[in-house]
């Protein structure tokens, strides 16, 4: 009764401070402290929070499966490390035009781009290649990432909330109630006569977190093989992104697709063959 309280409370508390800032109120800040050169940004609290939470219960899980908590700290560093670096590097390549203008821009995370489908990929990698190669591994490769995958969206939850406060990642104008204000400055060039904008961090929160709530339950109750966690992430987030992305003003283009709907279309394909295949039986995961 207490903790529903306390949660009622916040999300009130949280209503009225989104309200404010949706019609421009209150203006964000975008860093909590500067020293100097150095400034602590919003963007970077919610990012390592993210990865805390979700490393956090991810580890509690790998206990319960009786896997090394030793060998989940190192693929937990190596992923981070090379997420982050996949991360980048797929954002920097999708904004080329601006990077190759101003390249000390490219090493300065704290201002924000990252793509989180170029963390998944390098992340992908990582398990794999350190399930196979490390020795007296105590998992297997599809139970790694099924443990990595269940937890991840509500990393990405918390983590889409950097945007928020960079005034970044948002969508197209709108007049719906829920339509969030961007100061002119954060505004597209082309956009400059418009005020409000979709608020598509949010739709991915809300969509990332339900997705966390959906992966966990099925984890515990349905889950037959492992892989199927994983499998299904892929499915459902990938769709998710597809009918967001439609809304986003950002988005770098292949011809006239949209390269993070298409990487969600290749994403939904895997996911869903690798789950029938694993759901059918075909692929014996208890060896893999």
């Amino acid at each position: 009764m207490k903790r529903a309280l306390i949660l009622l409370l916040f999300l009130i508390l949280l209503s009225v401070f989104l309200a404010y800032v949706f019609q421009g109120r209150l203006l964000l800040p975008q860093y909590l402290f500067r020293i100097g050169p150095f400034e602590l940004r919003f963007y970077s609290v919610f990012i390592l929070t993210g990865v805390l939470v979700s490393y956090s219960l991810a580890r509690k899980q790998a206990k319960r499966e009786n896997v090394s908590l030793e060998q989940v700290d190192e693929l937990v560093f190596y992923s981070v490390v090379f997420g982050v670096v996949g991360a980048r590097a797929l954002y920097v390549i999708s904004n080329w035009k601006f990077y190759s203008k101003t390249p000390s821009e490219i090493f300065k995370l704290w201002h924000g781009g990252l793509s989180i489908q170029g963390a998944i990929l390098s992340g992908i990698t990582v398990f794999l290649v350190y399930s196979t190669v490390k020795k007296n591994v105590t998992f297997k490769p599809l139970q790694a990432l099924d443990l990595g995958a269940a937890y991840l969206p509500l990393g990405q939850a918390i983590g889409r909330w950097g945007n928020f406060f960079n005034y970044e990642a948002f969508g197209e104008p709108t007049n719906l109630p829920w339509k969030m204000y961007v100061p002119v400055a954060m505004r597209p060039p082309e956009f400059k006569q418009y005020e409000y904008f979709h608020p598509t961090f949010l739709y991915e929160s809300v969509w990332d977190f339900l997705l966390f709530l959906l992966l966990t339950h099925y984890m515990k109750h349905y889950r037959k093989n492992f892989g199927e966690v994983f499998s299904l992430y892929l499915c459902f987030y990938s769709l998710g992104r597809i009918c967001i992305e439609r809304l986003r003003l950002d988005s770098m283009y292949v011809g006239s697709i949209r390269l993070a709907q298409l990487l969600s279309a290749l994403l939904i394909l895997f996911g869903f063959t690798l789950y029938v295949l694993l759901r059918g039986g075909t692929i014996d995961v208890r060896d893999r």
